[in-house]
């Protein structure tokens, strides 16, 4: 067994009893707010490539059809990145409002950034 094998392996054994985090769209809305970073970004740790995307850029939330983020896990942890600083973000899955991987920009969330969504 090569070492990639063995450790995609050892991620699922471990994953399999662990509870699901997802990103806290509330708590990154408040710290944006507060840091009014140039550009945040949203993803899972050690696999930002596949799960990453800007969800902050120019004053505003991106639009979900311009970027593509996955941010649940029972592995890995949902992270923040504004300006170059990495922050931990998430929930529980089961302590979120019904969040799951594809959620993007919630109203609640888009209420505390104090941004109107459009239809």
């Amino acid at each position: 067994m090569d070492s990639f094998a063995a450790f995609a392996m050892g991620r699922t054994a471990t994953a399999m009893n662990s509870p699901h985090r997802v990103f806290d769209w509330h708590k990154a809305a408040e710290l944006i707010r507060k840091r009014k970073p140039l550009i945040a970004s949203a993803g899972l740790r050690d696999d930002w490539e596949y799960t990453g995307g800007e969800i902050y850029r120019d004053g505003k939330p991106v639009p979900k059809g311009e970027s593509y983020t996955y941010l649940a896990s029972n592995w890995a942890i949902p992270e923040l990145d504004m300006d170059g600083e990495i922050v931990e973000c998430f929930v529980m899955l089961d302590d979120s409002p019904r969040w799951h991987s594809g959620t993007y920009w919630p109203k609640s969330a888009l209420s505390i950034l104090c941004v109107e969504e459009k239809a």
